[in-house]
């Protein structure tokens, strides 16, 4: 999908707590939000590729949804951050409709896949894009968001570092700081740890685990990660051939008998090769807990 960057649909004063606290007990404006989707249909060309969608995710869970590539899983994005306006069916935030220009009433950030973090800017003016842009901080105070942003991501003192000079799992961080500057009820993840190595992964997860129980944020994931789903997700969704074909927790799809959720579970690729060129795969248990939680 396209990377125009890391917000999609921001408003309010978009600030991080600076003090630990959960103020989310006291202002219900950092509360995260209820997200749902109901019976939503999208085509292109006459190609169905959503076939009736229907899911919610709950205040301040963590929900990914995964499956096959082809399955449905950036269109379904696109409409649930208003980029796209679905052919048929519902998308409500508390009970109301997300517009096709992605204005909401409540606070939805994104990152997308590749960051889009801006190059010609510090990490800095990066994560405190949003607050100076709309003036709605002081540059002390924005100083102050951007520094305790970066000590929470593991990369204090890299305020002035560019974009370039840091490696891609940085990068990743960098750019789930920026959105988390906008102090967002809710915010999506675009396949948050592709391409990245093992430890990189695990910081990033960790990243994403830490904001959600600290602010109590809905987390939406797509990713095609099993160990990232299961290691941190309140609830997976399987999404296949443009339907949700299994919702539970890690356990329930675990042990879902349904044969679509068991092949992508188990599929892996075999050591062995036809004779005549075409691959036979193998397939070998792989989702485990990754103990990122």
């Amino acid at each position: 999908m396209s990377d125009s960057g890391s917000i999609a649909a921001v408003g309010g004063r978009g600030i991080l707590p600076v003090n630990g606290n959960d103020a989310s007990k006291t202002d219900p404006t950092r509360r995260g939000v209820r997200l749902t989707v109901c019976g939503l249909h999208k085509s292109y060309q006459g190609n169905e590729v959503l076939k009736g969608i229907d899911f919610e995710v709950n205040p301040g869970e963590i929900f990914v949804i995964m499956g096959p590539s082809g399955g449905g899983k950036s269109v379904l994005l696109k409409q649930l951050i208003g980029l796209e306006q679905p052919d048929h069916g519902k998308i409500l935030i508390e009970g109301q409709p997300v517009a096709a220009s992605g204005g909401s009433r409540y606070r939805v950030a994104m990152v997308f896949q590749s960051c889009a973090l801006l190059n010609s800017m510090t990490v800095g003016e990066n994560i405190g894009l949003y607050l100076s842009a709309h003036h709605l901080k002081t540059p002390c105070e924005i100083a102050a968001i951007v520094a305790l942003a970066l000590e929470q991501i593991g990369l204090r003192g890299a305020e002035d570092k560019m974009p370039d000079e840091l490696s891609e799992g940085m990068r990743k961080r960098v750019a789930i700081a920026r959105a988390l500057a906008a102090e967002p009820q809710m915010i999506l993840y675009d396949k948050p740890t592709s391409e990245l190595d093992p430890v990189s992964s695990m910081n990033v997860a960790k990243a994403i685990v830490r904001y959600n129980h600290r602010i109590q944020l809905t987390t939406l994931i797509v990713s095609h990660e099993r160990d990232l789903a299961f290691g941190i997700a309140h609830r997976i969704a399987l999404l296949a051939e443009g339907r949700m074909i299994a919702i539970g927790t890690p356990d329930e799809i675990r042990n879902n008998p349904d044969p679509q959720v068991q092949k992508f579970l188990r599929a892996r690729i075999g050591q062995t090769m036809d004779d005549g060129g075409q691959g036979s795969v193998q397939c070998a248990v792989s989702s485990r807990d990754a103990g990122w939680c």
